[in-house]
């Protein structure tokens, strides 16, 4: 418009255009004009919308997912194992059966299998194999309101993803959720350790967890052992091992076995023929393996346990080392061959108690009109010898009964064999059978006979002196059933007599000496108006005057351990027995009750074996340990009962420094004085030779140790051994009540004793006690106490002369010629008329062999 021209009443008006050279005009002019078009618009909304969708997806189920990198350090459950003295293997605590393996240790085949049979495109999808899951989804869609469960559909990576990082839940949103993290893992991991973290976790029946387990339970072979039809069978059972059930299902494994043979040809992994033969082989599964671990122990392993759930927790909740998920390596001090002594000593001991008074019932019954083989095995009645078995009666007539076993197999209990009467009853143990009742048999005479296992119950521990470690424990008459209180640990016990060592210890440490004089004698104390005079009294009744410290330990006079304990002062014994671990339940010291001496404050059998190891240990402390040392999964020491290397320098240099060798300080510390301890043991072997426990002098080793029957007598005990080895035992039931006027430490516990060191013993050098610096060893009379001159000891058990441990300038200082000795030995003369001619005076041995000096 002109400027000559324009109205001036109206407003001018420009337009901008894009320069039409612009490489991005001309693209924004095409676009919108293409967008213009119908078809344009619908083909941006079919792209958006998946986009779209994606997105939506990933906000409501992908965020908050596992990351996959956690898959990196991921460590699956792994049972403990535990080791015995020697390293060997002898118990698994596992509520998975796993065994991991690298890929590397998996051999091709196998892979092929599992590829074959799970995700033949594993190594080529990138962790969805689409075509697989449209066609689960179709599934799905179809089954939608039926009851049943669509199938997967997954790839080997979605499966990982499920079992370590979702969970097992059926449903749309699960699936989801494992499709995004699949993808994740394939970016994260690759194609091998995606299928080695698969082949150790998948579960595949028989409580195995991973391949290397399930080659165990199923064919009693490690992987790299399986043969073709063996490896395609395994491939099986990750989709449902009940539904192939080498048993139950033969015909539907074999016929999917087969299908994965054909798979592995079609992939190429095998030929034709070499898959005509595999799909010639039978199933070849085993009932089940034979164990390379023996799951032996019983109540030492479960201690063992115990102190490690306490130490570690029991669940991967709890910590990486727990117990069932931890994979620790633990090495004990079980010693197979004293553990399997310490039992069998034992139960034949409850066995020689009860036997005579009846069969008793166990009062277990089960119903026996479904799956009573089943429901037998659930029961676990523990039965104890290994020829014995548990067993339900499922039958009687008037001449027998059938009886079945956990293995499914029958048999026949003649009335015969069930002859002997009920307990408490006045009809035979036949007569009282009853379908379905749950007993224990043994084989007899060519069918079976009725076994009782015995109300009675007792603990037994050995330990080894040097160290304070447990070599063997048995706490009752067998850990199954139920049974796992550990009398060995837990049952609070009055010991009796075998207290009163740390009684004359006391004394020992505060002027007496082994010939001191006390006198066995009436005694009595006031105790106050309230409980009036107490008066005690010997187990056997009587008194026998003035008599050595020795003489009363060997024949365990009550009257001369009060006597003893009141002039010493109780105060100053319960804190001795303190000091050597002998305290009330909580940890305190035991009430300074003259009673106490006598043995009236409760204990365990482990705590007083414990202290008379002290005692043979030089009165040096020691603590109990069952566990040596414990190794995490990756062989790290994270438990060690030995802890003196942590303070020694240069304990474990790699290399010689050229100093001298490092020297291992003293593991604890002195708690009694070493030559009180040897005085003590030195008395105690006098109980063995000459005392209430002579029924093990045959034993033909030094020995110590004392005898203990409590008031009832409800406990009856033993602790004692030889200077390498101490055990204790003791019998009684566990509501305490009186085992009969006749039960005694030396006739029922000590034999028990016996029955282990015959066994344990058998190859272990005869080892004599060694006396410490200090100690003078001075002949005296066994019967005065005075020392000697002129005669000798010898190695009769009652010879008159015998050696005595002395503190220095503490022995005896009256002396007692050996005219004498034979004078107070002699029997009183006889009127001269009647006297025999003069004959020549014996030499030493000669008397010594003629007088026994018993008391």
């Amino acid at each position: 418009m002109s400027a000559d021209t324009a109205d001036p009443g109206q407003p001018e008006r420009f337009t901008l255009h894009h320069d039409a050279g612009s490489a991005l005009g001309r693209g924004w002019r095409a676009f919108r004009r293409l967008m213009g078009r119908r078809w344009a618009k619908i083909l941006a909304v079919l792209i958006a919308l998946p986009i779209l969708a994606y997105f939506i997806l990933w906000l409501l189920f992908a965020r908050g997912l596992p990351s996959a990198e956690t898959l990196l350090t991921y460590e699956p459950a792994l049972p403990t194992t535990v080791r015995d003295i020697d390293g060997e293997p002898v118990h698994q605590f596992a509520r998975e059966r796993r065994v991991e393996l690298d890929f590397a240790e998996y051999p091709p085949q196998l892979i092929n299998a599992f590829i074959s049979a799970e995700d033949r495109n594993f190594f080529s999808h990138g962790g969805l194999d689409y075509a697989g899951l449209a066609g689960a989804v179709v599934d799905y869609v179809s089954k939608v309101g039926s009851g049943e469960r669509a199938r997967g559909g997954s790839t080997i990576t979605q499966q990982v993803a499920k079992n370590l990082l979702l969970g097992d839940e059926y449903s749309i949103t699960r699936k989801i959720r494992e499709a995004f993290l699949a993808r994740r893992i394939e970016n994260v991991l690759s194609k091998e350790q995606i299928l080695e973290l698969y082949l150790n976790q998948i579960f595949l029946g028989r409580n195995a967890y991973g391949v290397q387990s399930a080659s165990r339970a199923y064919y009693d072979k490690d992987v790299d052992q399986l043969a073709l039809h063996e490896m395609a069978y395994l491939a099986i059972l990750p989709k449902a091992p009940s539904n192939y059930h080498p048993e139950r299902h033969t015909e539907r494994a074999l016929a999917r076995r087969n299908y994965v043979l054909a798979q592995m040809e079609r992939n190429g992994f095998i030929s034709a023929q070499e898959r005509a033969a595999a799909d010639a082989m039978p199933l070849g599964t085993v009932r089940g393996p034979r164990e390379s671990i023996r799951n032996v122990g019983g109540y030492f392993v479960e201690e063992v346990r115990r102190t490690l759930v306490q130490q570690y927790g029991e669940d991967a909740d709890d910590g990486p080392s727990s117990v069932y998920a931890g994979g620790l390596w633990v090495r004990t001090s079980l010693d197979l061959d004293m553990q399997d002594a310490a039992q069998t000593a034992l139960r034949d001991g409850l066995l020689r108690y009860d036997r005579g008074r009846g069969w008793r019932d166990p009062g277990l019954t089960i119903p026996i009109d479904g799956d009573w083989q089943r429901q037998l095995s659930a029961a676990d009645y523990g039965v104890g010898y290994d020829e014995w078995r548990a067993a339900v009666v499922l039958s009687k007539e008037s001449g027998s009964a059938t009886i079945g076993f956990t293995d499914g197999t029958t048999g026949q209990l003649p009335a015969g064999n069930a002859a002997m009467p009920k307990r408490g009853t006045g009809q035979s143990a036949f007569q009282a059978l009853r379908p379905g009742m749950v007993i224990a048999v043994a084989e007899q005479g060519g069918a079976w006979g009725l076994r009782s296992v015995p109300e009675i119950s007792g603990g037994f521990v050995a330990q080894e002196v040097a160290t304070g470690r447990v070599l063997a424990m048995q706490g009752g008459w067998d850990v199954r059933g139920g049974e796992w209180f550990n009398r060995a640990t837990q049952a609070q016990r009055q010991p009796g007599s075998t207290f009163k060592p740390f009684v004359y210890s006391a004394a020992l440490d505060n002027g007496m000496t082994p010939a001191s004089i006390i006198v066995d004698g009436p005694f009595c104390v006031w105790q106050g108006a309230a409980l009036g005079q107490k008066c005690f009294r010997n187990f056997s009744g009587g008194n026998a005057g003035p008599q050595t410290m020795r003489w009363g330990l060997e024949q365990s006079r009550n009257l001369m351990t009060v006597r003893a304990a009141n002039q010493v002062g109780m105060d100053k014994v319960v804190r001795l027995a303190a000091r050597a671990g002998l305290t009330q339940a909580d940890g305190t010291p035991y009430p300074a009750y003259l009673s106490v001496s006598l043995g009236a404050g409760d204990t365990t059998v482990m705590k007083m074996t414990n202290a008379f190891a002290m005692l043979a240990n030089h009165g040096r402390e020691l603590t109990p340990t069952l566990i040596d040392y414990v190794q995490d999964r990756n062989g790290k020491v994270i438990l060690r009962a030995d802890t003196r290397c942590a303070a020694m320098e240069n304990c474990n240099a790699p290399d010689w420094d050229g100093r001298p060798m490092p020297r291992p300080p003293l593991r604890t510390k002195q708690v009694i004085d070493p030559m009180t301890a040897y005085q003590m043991v030195h008395i105690l072997t006098g109980v063995v030779e000459r005392g209430t426990a002579t029924t093990l002098r045959d034993l033909n080793r030094p020995l110590f140790g004392k005898t203990g029957t409590s008031t009832g007598p409800t406990n009856v005990w033993f602790v004692g051994g030889s200077a390498d080895i101490v055990a204790g035992v003791y019998m009684g039931f566990d509501q305490p009540r009186p085992m009969g006027g006749w039960a005694q430490g030396g006739t029922l516990a000590a034999p028990i004793f016996k029955q282990f060191a015959q066994k344990a013993f058998a190859d272990m050098p005869v080892v004599p006690f060694r006396a410490p610096q200090g100690i003078r060893m001075v002949r005296i009379d066994r019967r005065s106490g005075r020392k000697v001159f002129g005669a000798w000891p010898n190695d009769e058990p009652r010879a008159a002369v015998i050696w005595e441990a002395f503190k220095p300038e503490s022995e005896p200082r009256r002396t007692i010629r050996r005219d004498e000795i034979a004078r107070e030995a002699r029997p009183a003369p006889r009127p001269a008329a009647a006297q025999a001619p003069r004959q020549e005076q014996p030499d030493d041995s000669d008397f010594l062999q003629s007088e026994g000096g018993i008391y």
